[in-house]
């Protein structure tokens, strides 16, 4: 009698099931082809990492694009998840390559914003805010300022009549003060004269005056530059800002003091290269001894920082955004050793 083979037979293989797997597995495997998949991801990394690299190199010949891109630079970074993401949907070592670019040049223009550069101490407190013409709450405005315990307090953007309310409010902690326009200081410590700086726009924007602390006189500049916009048609109006801070980087320049304090609404981050009139000759408290980017407008989701306190001759020791006011901008902070 013939005997029956009973042993099991496996069943064949799903032919999609294993063609589906085999084609994964290939584009997994195939060296090749990872590293020829993804080059547009690819390009568009590498150009990512090239306005961020050469920043300075673009043209301000149409539409003050470099202006433009220098304002919002930092958040080039955003580019890297989302390119990241689409390089490993498409299993692409070239593109995974060219964002490691991305990165790393991301990381040696602003890595040293993400490191606490904040130092002990610091005599003198300084605080600069734009308090907003429209804003609803001005008193709630000052008495928070008070409450920051500043030693030097500089405004911009007063509204017209509203002078008295503001020194009302802080007349007490701050006895002394000048308002020139639309910018004005209070100082615990007496001031000298105060006077406008013409800075071109047909009404103060502008001022200084001298401030005698304990540790010596100290002149401090407030201003508040002209506005800029981004239009259709004409691009990133800064044109007059620009002239504007030059023309400040002048007043600047002749001053007779050693130790100088800007403080102001310069509508323009230090990255702009039409700030380099005043960055040039002074240091950024933020850049030197801040933690973080210190992001100050708009106040309800900063995006950029446009309110600056710069020095030259004193030794800035830490940088800081205080609680939102009233106004669309945060004011900043800092703390030096005239």
């Amino acid at each position: 009698m013939a005997r029956t083979d009973t042993s099991a037979v496996a069943p064949a293989p799903d032919a999609g099931e294993s063609g589906s797997e085999g084609r994964r597995a290939s584009r997994w495997s195939d060296r090749t082809g990872r590293w020829r998949r993804g080059l547009v991801i690819a390009a568009l990394a590498l150009l990512t990492a090239a306005v961020m690299l050469l920043h300075s190199k673009l043209p301000n010949s149409v539409g003050n694009l470099g202006s433009l891109i220098q304002t919002f630079l930092p958040w080039f970074g955003l580019a890297v998840p989302v390119l990241l993401v689409c390089a490993l949907i498409r299993r692409s070592l070239s593109a995974v390559a060219a964002i490691t670019v991305t990165v790393m040049v991301w990381v040696n223009l602003f890595g040293g914003a993400l490191l606490d550069k904040t130092g002990e101490g610091g005599a003198l407190m300084v605080v600069s805010h734009n308090v907003d013409a429209h804003n609803q709450d001005p008193r709630g405005t000052a008495r928070s300022l008070i409450d920051s315990e500043t030693d030097i307090l500089a405004l911009q953007e007063i509204p017209e009549g509203q002078e008295e309310l503001y020194d009302s409010e802080l007349n007490d902690s701050y006895p002394f003060h000048s308002v020139q326009g639309t910018v004005g200081l209070w100082s615990r410590f007496p001031m000298g004269d105060s006077e406008e700086i013409d800075i071109g726009m047909g009404w103060p924007r502008a001022m200084r005056s001298t401030v005698e602390t304990p540790q010596g006189v100290v002149a401090v500049y407030v201003a508040h530059l002209p506005s800029v916009r981004v239009e259709f048609r004409s691009g990133f109006t800064a044109g007059q800002r620009d002239r504007a801070a030059s023309t400040l980087a002048e007043a600047i320049s002749a001053e007779e003091h050693e130790r100088i304090i800007l403080l102001g609404d310069l509508n323009g981050t230090m990255n702009d290269r039409a700030l380099a009139p005043l960055t040039s000759q002074m240091r950024s408290t933020q850049g030197a001894t801040g933690r973080g980017f210190g992001f100050s407008f708009p106040a309800q989701f900063p995006m950029t920082r446009i309110d600056q306190i710069l020095v030259r001759g004193v030794e800035p020791v830490s940088s800081w955004s205080l609680p939102a006011t009233g106004s669309d901008h945060l004011p900043v902070a800092a703390r030096i050793d005239p």
